[in-house]
């Protein structure tokens, strides 16, 4: 039981998931477009399904936009100042992308305008790894990941780089010999609260003086079905004792 009721001021992030694991995919509402393309840096070539970035590459066989890996750093500066909604899926050459029949490519755009996949959204041709969706509207994101593995990889570095941040050793696209620094919540320890993140949850981090630690309040919300909801009564939800927590030494 919580010892002692927080403001939510008092946190230093709240992070809402909801996975879906029969369709392969999480909603988060806390997240940026910066934070996961840190956690899975480096990234592939990124074919813009929705976008206002006025620098990418043009395909003629989609006639699409699409930003290479050696781009992803000038485009998650140019998009992480615009709330404009935003729709990708990364491939690994433009070769696979050339091969991509009129009825794959209408499943992306269909992807893209409804946010949701007819079959499966991992194509061969482009060996794929993510969906991307984001919505500033609803205050949400959508990935669909080939291996949902990767959502606790996700949530770790995210909660991970801010205790590194608090602590003095953070930062962005840094160098591979920083990537050594010791991570302090591991993806297969995070994978035992996953019931929580099936039925809606809020993590909450927050730092303590005595003793000296950070923690993860979780919280399930399997009452909210919508993100903005969440933040609207995010007073009301902190006032209620957390389900689980998570001490990180």
């Amino acid at each position: 039981m919580a010892k002692k009721q927080k403001s939510s001021e008092e946190f230093i992030h709240h992070l809402y998931v909801h996975m879906n694991e029969v369709d392969q995919f999480v909603i988060f509402s806390g997240l940026t477009f910066k934070q996961f393309v840190l956690a899975f840096n480096p990234m592939a070539n990124l074919l813009l399904l929705k976008h206002q970035y006025e620098e990418g590459s043009f395909n003629m066989h989609t006639q699409l936009d699409f930003v290479s890996k050696e781009d992803i750093p000038n485009f998650v500066k140019r998009v992480s100042d615009t709330d404009e909604d935003l729709c990708w899926i990364d491939f690994a050459d433009e070769k696979g992308l050339n091969k991509l029949t009129p009825l794959e490519q209408a499943k992306l755009l269909y992807l893209s305008h409804k946010k949701e996949s007819i079959g499966t959204p991992f194509l061969e041709k482009l060996s794929n790894r993510f969906v991307y969706h984001s919505s500033s509207r609803e205050k949400a994101i959508k990935i669909y990941f080939k291996n949902l593995d990767d959502a606790e990889i996700l949530v770790t570095h995210i909660f991970n780089n801010m205790v590194k941040e608090k602590l003095g050793n953070g930062g962005f696209f840094r160098k591979k010999e920083a990537k050594s620094t010791i991570s302090m919540v591991d993806p297969d320890f995070l994978k035992a609260y996953r019931p929580y993140a099936k039925e809606g949850a809020l993590l909450s981090l927050s730092k303590l003086e005595k003793p000296k630690r950070f923690e993860i309040e979780i919280r399930t919300l399997a009452d909210y079905d919508f993100p903005d909801e969440v933040w609207d009564d995010l007073d009301v939800i902190l006032s209620q004792s957390y389900d689980d927590l998570i001490k990180i030494p």
